[in-house]
């Protein structure tokens, strides 16, 4: 099981409180943005491109700790830029832990040995480390523009997990993705002994340097989940993710669900950003403005909001099955049911997951070149160069 049955609990029991209070709007997950300077530039992430003013620009603890005073969320996610370049992550995560908050520090653990080993951080259960990796050596290397971070990513994880620590991995799936090579990245990570692992399509974010790498059909996203996740033998029936089973057969194409947007609301330096963590239509100063004044019916895919049409992306869909699986009877023996009949038998999608294995895949495939080769190194922008 890819979640403590503490945390479990926790969660559960302010779901089904909300619930009962009748509130339809609640936050799960706080998305706590304390900067968007990062050291990588990945060419799907729309977080690094703001001028170098910006990313020099951090949040403090003091407004940190407001933004989780405010938010009832149980649990808080830490993402950026890198969290490990703020200056006060260690305060932030010990003043965190006193408020029994379950976090999740997103890292691409480049850094994570070195603070590892300087004793920045101590063993909790509310302290979860969520490493970045976009896959097999060669896929992640190349997402994230740099050689060699697939390496020294998985060092830290090593470490983190030798040490006791909660570990566990995010990794984001975008078009021309091998489905054959995230099944076996996934047995490699069990192999390392993370806790859990977490999945999702990329978000088509504008500032994003790489659009066409996207996945722009949800049709062609639900192929893709449904080859990963379905048919899965003995060994990765072993397979833990730490996140909704009904989310990953909303991937899969098995169920359908309407954004909650609300459900991860974000705060960062500017403040509460509307309407979600992937959007950027305008700031508030405090939650209760974000929650009482956001036109909530402007987003998701039946507003008919463009932005939202072919997202799929966990920040929004995973709040959504969560609050399924606490709605009603059908919800909890559906969440129940997947968690104890996963292998997906599926004779479809395994035919076309033995056709993939016929065809280029990796770096150079992606960028149209079919011979064999390493992954092509790019350059970072100037933007986080200067920060």
């Amino acid at each position: 099981m890819g979640v403590p049955l503490s945390q479990m609990a926790t969660v559960a029991t302010y779901v089904l409180g909300q619930r009962l209070r009748g509130n339809k709007r609640y936050p799960l997950v706080l998305m706590l943005e304390p900067l968007f300077r990062c050291n990588l530039a990945c060419a799907g992430c729309g977080k690094i491109q703001y001028p170098a003013h910006i990313l020099k620009r951090d949040l403090s603890l003091e407004d940190c700790l407001k933004a989780v005073d405010e938010c009832p969320a149980p649990m808080v996610s830490i993402p950026g830029g890198e969290p490990l370049l703020h200056p006060q992550i260690k305060e932030i995560v010990e003043e965190l832990i006193k408020r029994r908050k379950y976090i999740y520090l997103c890292t691409n653990a480049l850094l994570l040995k070195k603070k590892l080993e300087e004793g920045l951080f101590t063993p909790s259960k509310y302290l979860t480390f969520s490493v970045h990796m976009d896959g097999q050596e060669e896929h992640h290397d190349f997402a994230v523009c740099r050689e060699g971070t697939y390496k020294v990513a998985i060092e830290g994880v090593r470490m983190a997990v030798e040490r006791g620590f909660r570990v566990t991995t995010n990794t984001t799936l975008f078009d021309g993705a091998d489905p054959n090579s995230v099944r076996a990245f996934f047995d490699e990570m069990m192999d390392v002994g993370v806790e859990g692992m977490m999945v999702s399509p990329g978000y088509a974010y504008p500032k994003a340097p790489d659009q066409k790498a996207f996945l722009a059909e949800r049709k062609k996203t639900n192929e893709l989940f449904e080859m990963i996740l379905s048919n899965r033998d003995k060994g990765r029936k072993k397979w833990i993710f730490n996140q909704s089973p009904l989310f990953l057969e909303f991937l899969m194409g098995d169920r359908e669900y309407e954004c909650t947007p609300w459900g991860n609301p974000t705060y960062n330096i500017f403040g509460w950003q509307k309407p979600c963590y992937l959007l950027q239509d305008g700031y508030v100063d405090t939650f209760r403005e974000l929650m009482e004044e956001t036109k909530w019916e402007n987003y998701g895919r039946a507003s008919g909001n463009p932005a939202c049409q072919q997202c799929m992306v966990h920040c929004g869909y995973e709040p959504s099955a969560v609050d399924h699986t606490f709605a009603s009877f059908g919800g909890m023996w559906g969440t129940i049911k997947a968690m104890v009949f996963n292998t997906y038998a599926n004779p479809r999608a395994l035919k076309r997951l033995e056709e993939e294995k016929e065809k280029p895949h990796g770096p150079l495939a992606q960028l149209g070149i079919t011979v064999e080769g390493k992954p092509v190194k790019k350059e970072k922008s100037e933007a986080v160069e200067a920060a």
